[in-house]
């Protein structure tokens, strides 16, 4: 029986969306604000705002993302802010619920009326507030997630720093075909639109070489039943499993397999928590199991002229451990502060994105640039391969070495 908010809902949302639209249009005294007074912005402040997860099974790529943008920008607010002002980011918890995200946006446009919308995190999530966005015509800034459905068709108000999952997995077939000689290989992935999008990905990226997956499983989004994806994979003699989920659930689908004797080599995208993913996989250190990621060893990157990620982070939240899903939010942070820097004094929504597209080589770290464009809204094309070895995950330096043990069955020695 249907509980009368769930009834409601759909009123409601229109409801939002409306009142949205009459926000938008007008100033809170009626009139049409002038080119230098958008919504979140005051002579000494600037509003952004963010839906993740803090709680829940992706809670960890929330806290994580929060933290590591959180870190910049109090750095960069006790420095006297961009062009004097302060920025606040005000964050809600949406436990990686596509309802709940939509609902945290509602209330971000309508009663805090910022001038930004940054670090989401999540397909399902951020999909579902396209609509509102697109209505507000506001910009949403750093996304974790490499969803095509958030760069093609070229939406003008998403701004994307990190590489996408089709190059994600483009690249692992690629190591997995070219270097480790592998090509019966399998999708296993998340029942939504996350998962959906992996498994296009895995299939257009076997395809231009002439193959298709061996065998397709699921599971669904926020449990561990892995084991009716795992009966339709496990006997279609795949030598690789390219896992489309989160920590637990790809965690579950490893252990599982080696139990029943099936030993491919396993893969999943940056969406993975790569600690939780490791905590997770304890005692399967002689199984392969790669991880792509889009930024680089969070202890290596040191940001040039500016201050280091770890450094901050040790300053700002002492009890929080340097991540690469937290340097990603840094990373995003760092995006966000210098199109502000550059949008000037007399901020506008549209001035900012301008400014975002004018960005090219800029640096993030000793090896690592950011470009963008009118046409070219995704920042990052870097994708870096880890791999599971004495319980975490570590950068690959010899696939010669890894195709030796992976023959040998040895992988983990």
């Amino acid at each position: 029986m249907m509980t009368l908010p769930a009834l409601l809902r759909p009123a409601l949302a229109a409801l939002c969306i409306t009142l949205l639209a009459c926000l938008c249009a007008c100033s809170p005294e009626g009139e049409a604000p002038g080119p230098a007074e958008p919504p979140g912005v005051t002579p000494s402040e600037v509003r952004v705002g963010s839906s993740l997860a803090l709680t829940g099974h992706a809670r960890a790529l929330g806290k994580q993302t929060l933290a590591g943008a959180r870190a910049y920008l109090d750095w960069v607010n006790d420095n006297g802010g961009v062009h004097g002002r302060r920025i606040e980011l005000i964050a809600y918890d949406d436990a990686y619920d596509p309802a709940r995200c939509l609902v945290n946006t509602q209330k971000l446009l309508v009663e805090d009326r910022v001038f930004a919308l940054f670090c989401y995190v999540g397909t399902p999530t951020t999909v579902k507030v396209l609509p509102l966005i697109e209505r507000a015509r506001i910009p949403l800034l750093g996304v974790f997630t490499g969803a095509a459905a958030l760069r093609d068709p070229h939406n003008p108000l998403v701004l994307n720093v990190r590489a996408s999952y089709y190059q994600e997995i483009e690249a692992a077939v690629d190591r997995m075909v070219d270097d480790l000689g592998l090509t019966r290989i399998a999708v296993f992935y998340q029942y939504d639109a996350f998962g959906f999008d992996g498994l296009a990905a895995a299939e257009k990226a076997l395809d231009k070489r002439g193959l298709s997956p061996v065998a397709r499983g699921d599971y669904t989004r926020g449990t561990t039943e892995v084991s009716e994806g795992l009966n339709r994979i496990v006997d279609s003699g795949a030598e690789a499993v390219i896992m489309i989920g989160t920590a637990a659930p790809c965690a579950a689908f490893v252990r599982r397999s080696r139990d029943r004797g099936f030993n491919p080599a396993f893969h999943t995208v940056s969406f993975v928590d790569p600690g939780e993913f490791a905590t997770h996989l304890k005692g399967q250190d002689d199984a392969l199991v790669l991880l792509t990621q889009v930024v680089p060893d969070p202890g290596e990157t040191v940001a040039p002229g500016g201050p280091e990620y770890a450094e901050l982070l040790a300053r700002y939240d002492p009890r929080a451990q340097p991540t690469a899903i937290g340097l990603e939010g840094f990373y995003n942070a760092r995006v966000l502060v210098e199109g502000l820097r550059r949008a000037g004094r007399g901020l506008t929504r549209q001035g900012f994105i301008d400014a975002v597209e004018s960005l090219r080589g800029f640096p993030l770290s000793r090896s690592l640039e950011v470009s963008f464009g009118p046409g070219d809204h995704q920042g990052l094309d870097e994708v870096f391969m880890t791999r599971f070895q004495g319980g975490s995950f570590r950068p690959v330096e010899d696939w010669g070495r890894v195709r030796a043990l992976l023959a040998s069955g040895e992988e983990g020695s």
